[in-house]
């Protein structure tokens, strides 16, 4: 699952892209700019395949905004044999996983302190997102596991 939030900086908004595995609640893929166009989504999802690989018949569920809708996020999921999945027209609510993420992030650190510079904002988030929220933050909907911890105990894994 695929979205964009922003975050305020002194210097302007950062903008964050991220890529949630719904099996595993971890968020695979992420990338920060200081814009939201196509690439910044095109990073978040390069990075996700780069981390798990593109999986036979995986489903990858954003809303309809024009980085997603666009041929190079598109030409990106095709050549990965991902099957695009987008939100109903004017139905938010289908993306309600990545909106908590971002709410998680937003109250458990962005609107706890003041960020100067985006740098700052992206080093923060950087280590909110690998140290804390994948590797230390238990979730009940996957048996009170950190993310890392339910992918390892996965059943079955996933091709590389």
């Amino acid at each position: 699952m695929a979205d964009i939030t922003y975050i305020d900086t002194d210097e302007g908004w950062l903008y964050l892209a991220g890529i949630k595995d719904m099996a595993t609640r971890e968020i695979v893929g992420w990338a920060m700019e200081d814009h939201m166009r196509a690439e910044l989504c095109c990073e978040a999802l390069k990075m996700a395949l780069g981390r798990r690989g593109p999986v036979p018949g995986l489903i990858h569920h954003s809303d309809r905004g024009s980085q997603y809708a666009g041929g190079k996020y598109r030409e990106l999921i095709g050549n990965a044999h991902l099957t695009q999945s987008m939100s109903r027209k004017g139905e938010c609510l289908d993306n309600a996983p990545m909106e908590s993420f971002f709410a998680s992030l937003k109250k458990e650190l962005v609107h706890r302190q003041r960020f100067r510079t985006r740098a700052r904002a992206k080093a923060a988030i950087f280590e909110y997102i690998e140290v804390f929220y994948n590797r230390q933050r238990r979730h009940s909907g996957i048996g009170y596991q950190t993310p890392i911890q339910a992918f390892e105990n996965m059943t079955w894994k996933m091709a590389a």
